[in-house]
């Protein structure tokens, strides 16, 4: 194992300033205890004093039992003029309790007559004061060199002015902030090789913002520049265009350059600790996301899967489990042969390359993607699908009719859906009425309604989402309409798909699809 890189988690403070994004305090200690869990070093709370919410956190975090991570509170050095034992957000600093307290000071000398309103002198002495009075206090103190790079460009020599006032003042680390965004890799490379000779026995950190597309490049160049220090947060959230994304930095400080951050196993938690924030950010998982998204390892072109199969290692750059994740192969009219066999061996199907099945498929995948069809959200229809052109797939229901009735009484009444549905189950016969909000949703209901006793296992099958898009719009009113429905049961997720020139038909054949699937899954296991 190389190098260690001590791991900065800002999610609970600077993540949580995206916009849209709002933590509750349940949410940042559930937070805390899984990113203990994913093995990062410190985890950066949030401002204490700042708001209620922070200042309970704090409060509550002291009991958390942690295994390695040590919890870091976040503020400002001293105001202009006041005496540190004097100042509110010192004093909030140390009744949050941490051993580790982060403070950020003015590093560029436009930023100090222009914000602060103060001196140059002055404001050296606030970092110095400051940095000496929490440390006098017990704590490890980290100094954030607040717009470092930009102060740097200006003013060099006044930017390491303040890093040395706040090595005078204690700070056992030296952070460099990109608090714009706007630096430049070789600006970065420059600013912290001088950093490293004017101060070689500190420890050096990076903070980088998004807003140029550089966080992650330029964190990496800041470690092989000397750096050991990285902050980001977990899929990068954050203000503006976000910081540095750790769930890209992690393993490419890892795997690509041998430097010890987390253990293997630790790592390949790292997918399920991004899709775990994000829904606690209540934002949807970005699916290109490097790394952790869905589609980091999804393979689509022929050629690609065909190579693939072969050597892994010809269309991607490392094991996706070595984050968590997992290789997936698509199903479109750009498939060849080798995705069909690849998604075949998927589920267990023996189906050889030259047969003639396997070209019929094929034919059939793309003559339906021609229709409107796709597959690359829908992974269960083409599952159903690749099984009943095998011959090998048992309905567990067979339609005899349904029928919809939509009428609206009143002039600003809510339109009423009733739907009906006769299905033959094994020997009987299902007759079933249900009301819904819409008359998809009437549907699902009556299907469900004919189903139950027959099979209770679809009580636990959910609908999730459901998507209709226009595929010819210049069709108007009767153009043709693909569906895509998401369903999920307490372990697994899956999508299926529909596509006519009548909506109703359509979303019948995804909800069908879907339901068939759910149930299959109880037969698999």
């Amino acid at each position: 194992m190389g190098e260690r890189i001590t791991i900065y988690d800002t999610t609970l403070r600077d993540g949580a300033q995206r916009e849209g994004v709002s933590f509750s305090v349940e949410d940042k200690l559930r937070l805390v205890r899984r990113l203990d869990r994913l093995g990062v070093h410190l985890i950066e709370g949030g401002w204490p004093g700042a708001n209620p919410k922070d200042s309970e956190f704090f409060a509550a975090a002291r009991d958390l039992p942690l295994a390695a991570a040590r919890l870091a509170a976040f503020g400002s050095t001293r105001r202009p003029g006041v005496a540190p034992e004097q100042d509110a957000n010192l004093q909030a600093l140390l009744d949050a309790g941490t051993p580790v307290v982060t403070l950020f000071g003015k590093a560029w000398d436009f930023h100090v007559t222009a914000a602060l309103k103060t001196t140059l002198e002055e404001n050296l002495a606030m970092i110095r004061e400051s940095v000496a009075y929490l440390v006098a206090a017990g704590r490890e103190a980290v100094f954030d060199a607040e717009h470092f790079f930009d102060g740097y460009k200006r003013a060099p020599e006044y930017a390491l002015a303040c890093l040395a006032a706040a090595v005078e003042g204690g700070a056992r680390t030296l952070v460099l902030c990109d608090t714009n965004g706007g630096s430049l890799p070789g600006e970065v490379v420059a600013a912290v090789t001088a950093v490293r000779e004017r101060f070689p026995g500190v420890v050096l950190g990076i903070h980088a913002h998004n807003d140029s597309g550089l966080a992650v490049a330029n964190s990496l160049l800041a470690v092989e520049a000397g750096v050991r220090h990285v902050q980001g947060t977990i899929n990068g959230y954050g203000e503006r265009c976000g910081n540095a994304d750790l769930c890209s930095l992690l393993p490419l400080l890892q795997v690509k350059l041998g430097f010890d951050c987390l253990s293997s196993e630790q790592l390949a938690s790292l997918t399920r600790t991004a899709h775990y924030v994000a829904e606690l950010a209540n934002l949807p998982p970005q699916s290109n996301q490097p790394f952790v998204g869905r589609s980091a390892f999804a393979h689509k072109g022929g050629v690609h899967v065909s190579a693939l199969m072969r050597h892994p290692e010809t269309y991607e750059h490392l094991p996706p489990e070595a984050v968590g994740n997992e290789r997936r192969v698509l199903v479109s009219d750009q498939a060849g042969a080798a995705n069909v066999r690849y998604k075949a061996e998927e589920y267990h199907l023996d189906l050889d390359r030259h047969s003639s099945t396997t070209r019929l498929l094929l034919d059939t995948i793309k003559n339906l993607e021609y229709q409107g069809y796709s597959f690359e959200g829908a992974e269960a229809s083409f599952e159903l699908l690749m099984k009943k052109m095998l011959g090998i797939y048992q309905p567990f229901f067979e339609l005899i009719e349904f029928r919809l009735i939509s009428e609206k009484r009143e002039h600003n009444g809510e339109p009423l859906a009733e739907a009906t549905v006769k299905l033959r189950v094994g020997e009987q016969v299902k007759h079933t009425v249900a009301e819904g909000d819409g008359p998809v949703n009437a549907l699902d209901k009556a299907l469900r309604l004919a189903l139950q006793e027959a099979y209770p296992r679809i009580a636990e099958i959910t609908l999730t989402d459901f998507k209709v898009r226009v595929l010819d719009g210049k069709a108007g009113t009767a153009a043709k309409v693909r569906v895509l429905i998401e369903s999920r049961d307490a372990e697994r997720a899956w999508g299926t798909v529909g596509v006519s020139t009548n909506i109703i038909e359509a979303s019948w054949r995804a909800l069908v699809d879907s339901i068939e699937y759910g149930l299959m899954l109880e037969t698999r296991s």
